[in-house]
């Protein structure tokens, strides 16, 4: 068997997310039904994480297995394209070693959130609105105040099943695009739900709801119930997914 890996992109809005669920449509479901079909063979993809129900992702590596030799990827990217709906974009197929792994082997993870507090027709799904102007300066001073942290309980979900809620965030800022601003997080790992939830909280310190300091005490009480609201899944999107053997 050799192991390939997919380079994809896709728009989360008519999805329940990547992973497969039952009786649900999924990015993971439509993109292994339709490797199987052209491979006509049963294929099981395993994705770099689990974007949820109605998130987006601009950059996604997934995994499959495949004992046929010499397969033309070429060839298998074109015909996934004509397969797959229009909100599925694959960029690629690529060899890699038998080990490799989409999920386990990234580095490095970076999400982006949009926000603004206009009506935007061309961005709708795209990004979520906001009725006031946030101070960006205020929610970037904010922002720094997370770089010193490694313990994100306050801003996981609850009752996950995982084994430890440390990241080690590298980047955390906001910037203004034209008519929407824009916060950008990377980290080695994100927790579920993380930047939704880190996002409004940030964004009450961008209407002056909470100040730094704040910030600082709800990181510290490690409780979820102190932080902001979770921001609609429209605005998230994943960005980019490294790897040490990807440049």
């Amino acid at each position: 068997m050799s192991r390939f890996f997919i380079h994809l992109a896709y728009n989360g809005a008519a999805y329940c997310g990547w992973q497969t669920q039952p009786n649900l449509p999924t990015v993971q479901q439509t993109l292994e039904q339709a490797l199987s079909t052209l491979l006509r063979c049963p294929v099981a993809v395993v994705g770099c994480g689990r974007t949820d129900t109605g998130v987006h992702a601009s950059d996604f590596y997934a995994h499959f297995d495949h004992h046929g030799e010499g397969l033309n990827t070429e060839e298998l990217s074109f015909k996934l394209n004509s397969f797959l709906p229009a909100d599925i974009a694959v960029f690629g197929i690529f060899p890699v070693a038998d080990k490799a792994h989409a999920r386990f082997d990234a580095v490095a993870r970076t999400y982006q959130y949009h926000v603004s507090d206009k009506r935007l027709p061309f961005r709708q799904g795209l990004y979520s609105r906001i009725y006031f102007q946030p101070d960006i300066d205020r929610m970037n001073e904010a922002a720094r105040v997370l770089m010193e942290y490694d313990d994100f309980t306050s801003f996981a979900k609850l009752h996950t099943q995982v084994k430890t809620n440390i990241c080690r965030l590298s980047d955390a800022r906001w910037e203004q695009w034209g008519d929407e601003w824009v916060f950008t997080i990377r980290s080695n790992r994100f927790l579920r739900n993380m930047v939704r939830s880190i996002t409004g909280t940030l964004l009450d310190v961008g209407r002056g709801k909470l100040t730094a300091a704040g910030l600082r005490n709800i990181i510290e009480r490690k409780d979820r119930c102190a932080a902001g609201v979770s921001m609609p899944a429209q605005g998230l999107f994943l960005t980019r997914v490294e790897y040490d053997f990807i440049s």
